[in-house]
């Protein structure tokens, strides 16, 4: 009896909806005890092909209602719920003990929970009618920002993506991810539950490979509005803040304690990555 070759997966890029392998062709592999895996390594022409993905997709999401999109959210965590199973594996493989992934996958699951409760909130809550002299209503309320870049923290993959994904995609932005290097297998399973819960084609787009070598690019980019970087590196940060000044992003820079419970659970995390739009209306008689 011929000895089964086992099929070796390679974890490709997720762009506008589709899964890819990169422009370049390039990979580079991750081995962990009994199991080699590739990875698609990204260049400068997939984060401007995820940038034009996102700012197709931005419009539509963000003008869906907000009870929708919250819909869509909870559907997300419906399915990392079923995929149980395969998160810890990745987990595992990553270098969790069974424990610790366990509890990173139900926290995963909780907080999608909780910002798909949020969607239909944040505006409820933060808008204001302004007191002002004069026949006039004044009313600000949050609306999305855009296209958010965002550079998860290395470790813990499964969790720090999605406290850094979350909130965005809670205010109806897109996403642009570049995922942990040391972990993204938690970060394609994570775009495969994505794109089976209803969330539009380039709503996020998620990028493996070298941080280094992609961030700039995606820093200095025209059509990225903001960027929640986490936990990286000084220098990298550094030169992304720089780049981010010639069309004058929003830049959030977040620690690894930003991952927490009680950070991580924080509405104003939404408003991060909301502009706050004021409309004034002449009063009735």
């Amino acid at each position: 009896m011929k000895s089964r070759v086992p099929v070796v997966k390679t974890l490709k890029l997720y762009i506008g909806g589709a899964f890819a392998r990169s422009e370049s062709g390039r990979t580079y592999s991750l081995d962990s005890p009994g199991t080699h895996i590739n990875v698609a390594l990204a260049s400068r022409k997939d984060v401007r092909d995820a940038v034009t993905a996102a700012r197709t997709a931005w419009p539509g999401w963000s003008a869906r209602s907000a009870y929708n999109r919250g819909q869509i959210l909870y559907r997300l965590a419906e399915i990392m719920e079923s995929r149980r199973e395969q998160f810890e594996d990745c987990l595992r493989l990553a270098g969790r003990t069974r424990a610790a992934a366990a509890k990173e996958w139900e926290n995963t699951v909780d907080l999608a929970v909780w910002y798909s409760g949020w969607c239909d909130k944040i505006e409820q809550v933060f808008s204001t009618k302004n007191p002002v002299s004069g026949p006039h209503f004044n009313v600000s309320s949050p609306e999305s920002t855009g296209v958010v870049g965002v550079i998860t923290p290395q470790a813990p993959g499964l969790l720090g993506l999605a406290t850094a994904v979350l909130p965005a995609l809670c205010g109806g932005n897109a996403v642009v991810v570049l995922a942990s290097e040391s972990d993204p297998m938690s970060a394609v399973a994570f775009a495969e539950a994505i794109a089976t819960c209803d969330v539009p084609a380039g709503v996020l787009n998620v990028l493996t490979g070298s941080n280094a070598a992609t961030a700039p690019h995606l820093a200095a980019h025209m059509d990225v509005n903001a960027l929640s970087i986490w936990d990286s590196d000084a220098a990298l940060a550094k030169r992304m803040q720089t780049a981010a000044i010639e069309n004058v992003k929003r830049v959030r820079m977040y620690g690894h304690d930003g991952i927490t419970r009680a950070d991580a659970l924080s509405p104003h995390r939404v408003l991060d990555f909301m502009e706050i739009k004021t409309v004034w209306h002449p009063a009735g008689v």
